[in-house]
């Protein structure tokens, strides 16, 4: 097997090879250090600084953060939730999520984190694949009965188990009948996340408080963010980057979180400047949406952000150009990482072309690999190191199918890294067009459509074709009147685009299906097409 490789080499602290559990702990980005724990003595540090904010002005501190979660803690006992036990918290994104989540970790139980717009049948499939001890949600959201869909789902695993749902008056328990269990979490698991899957259902995540802390620290450190650092998170807390990069780094550093529920770019906007929030990390159509909210303010958009870390779905240049003209005063960058571990990005010596054209470099805890690179140096990209994950739940053979014989983790995208350490994205292993024998990649012909002003999202998908296999497709939601397929394409041409990527049809809809990252669900796209030929 042939391959190129990268080390971060930006920090001191970065090991010499081989990397591994004894070298994470020697360089200090294991330390057994609990997050529960991390926040108790900021609470006693400075138990009055505010914790979390939500969209309508609803705060608590962190000594108010740290009593609600304790009141919970001992209801979630009560309920029979007792050590290794998992919890999924399907809540919105609000200061009860944030409560939840700490109160598990105080009564040493694992959270299982997805995202409220989870459906019944996956969060039933969820519950059933994780041994859920209990489910802590509201009644309602978005007019979907998801306390009755997580007590129907708690119900069908035939586990005894309990729902707790959030109310004004606090939260509310609903006993589950059913057979005793021991957890299925392994010990040393600290936290359940969910694959973003675009097919499929949703694979079961395990991180410790290890590889966790690790992707805090990295960050953290990349991006100044510490205690006087808020964090505004519209991302769904349920996901990989939320939970990450909303609700553990605030609790991991102490800053306030401020959470948006509902996504609403121009209130976003509001929110950022009304806390001083500096530090983001939100997926693509976030970015996109606030570039194009109408502006009037003398105030460049984002002028109290430094950081914006873009990602979960792929960033056209284009919008990268346009985030740059309109907040000049915020650094945005393509954030890469996946729920199994994270990630790449740029920093601010960053070149332009690597701001727009690279997704940026590992963090120092990081590593990086090629194998089997085809002449361009382009191939499977692996991964390993300190915030890497450490299985999936219930599915060990798929996690050993996807570890290379060293014990690198195949992360499924296709990639080339520079002399310099940038990594470029080309492209996923499954989503390649392949077209009378010829491998062809959708992003950078995405990238370019992207930037077509009556383009809103674009996707480009294999169309059947007897002849030659596949032929490309163009899928897109319009931002007013779109393009006919001769008007793209001439469009396309005249931006260089090659005459064998150029789309060989188009098909306009009013919304693309995506998952709770921003990443649009090609097999649920080409489903809907063909039930619809």
């Amino acid at each position: 097997m042939t391959n190129s490789a990268v080390t971060a080499d930006e920090s001191s602290r970065v090991a010499p090879m081989p990397w591994g559990p004894v070298r994470y702990r020697e360089q200090g980005w294991w330390t057994g250090e609990k997050l529960a724990d991390r926040f108790d003595s900021l609470v006693h540090a400075a138990p009055h600084r505010r914790a979390i904010v939500d969209e309508r002005g609803n705060a608590l501190t962190r000594q108010e953060l740290w009593d609600s979660a304790g009141r919970l803690a001992e209801q979630l006992a009560q309920g029979g939730v007792r050590a290794h036990d998992v919890v999924v918290i399907y809540l919105p994104n609000s200061l009860a999520w944030q409560v939840a989540f700490l109160a598990v970790l105080r009564t040493s139980a694992v959270p299982a984190t997805i995202p409220v717009t989870t459906d019944a049948s996956t969060l039933a499939h969820t519950c059933q694949l994780i041994g859920a001890r209990a489910v802590v949600t509201v009644e309602t959201v978005r007019k979907k009965p998801t306390g009755q869909w997580a007590i129907d789902a708690l119900t069908r695993t035939g586990r005894a188990s309990a729902v707790f749902t959030h109310t004004e008056r606090g939260f509310d328990l609903t006993p589950v009948t059913g057979q005793d269990f021991e957890p299925l979490v392994p010990d040393g698991v600290d936290h359940l996340m969910f694959t973003s899957s675009t097919t499929g259902m949703p694979k079961a995540v395990m991180h410790t408080s290890d590889t966790l802390q690790a992707a805090n620290v990295a960050f953290a450190e990349r991006f100044a963010v510490d205690e006087a650092t808020p964090i505004f998170m519209p991302s769904p807390l349920g996901h990989s980057v939320g939970a990450w990069h909303g609700a553990r780094l605030s609790l991991f550093v102490g800053a306030t979180l401020v959470v948006q529920d509902e996504w609403n770019p121009a209130r976003a906007l509001e929110l950022i400047a009304e806390y001083g929030c500096q530090f983001t990390a939100a997926a693509t159509p976030f970015l996109k949406d606030i570039i194009d909210v109408p502006w009037s303010s003398d105030e460049p958009k984002l002028s109290s952000l430094r950081s914006f870390l873009c990602g979960g779905a792929p960033v056209p240049p284009s919008l990268l150009e346009a985030a740059a003209a309109q907040a000049p005063q915020t650094f945005v960058t393509v954030l890469w990482g996946m729920t199994e571990g994270t990630g790449t990005t740029c920093v601010p010596e960053s070149t332009a072309d690597q701001l727009t054209n690279t997704a940026g470099k590992p963090t120092p805890n990081i590593q990086l690999r090629i194998v089997e690179p085809d002449d361009s140096g382009a191939g499977e990209l692996v991964m390993r190191g300190a915030a890497v994950f450490v299985g999936y739940l219930g599915q060990e053979d798929l996690y050993q199918d996807l570890l290379t014989d060293d014990g690198w983790f195949r992360t499924g995208d296709l990639a080339r890294i520079d002399d310099d350490g940038y990594l470029r994205l080309t492209g996923r292993l499954k989503d390649l067009i392949i077209r009378g024998g010829v491998n062809i990649s959708p992003v950078p012909i995405e990238d370019v459509i992207a930037a077509h002003p009556a383009v809103r999202r674009v996707a480009v998908i294999g169309e059947p074709d007897e002849r030659l296999g596949e032929r490309i497709r163009a899928v897109i939601v319009p931002n007013g009147t779109p393009p006919t397929l001769s008007e793209l394409v001439a469009w396309l041409r005249e931006r260089g685009l090659s005459e064998r990527k150029l789309p060989e049809s188009l098909v306009v809809i009013e919304e693309m299906p995506v998952t709770a990252a921003g990443k649009i669900r090609k097999a649920d796209l080409r489903r809907s097409l063909e039930e619809t030929a």
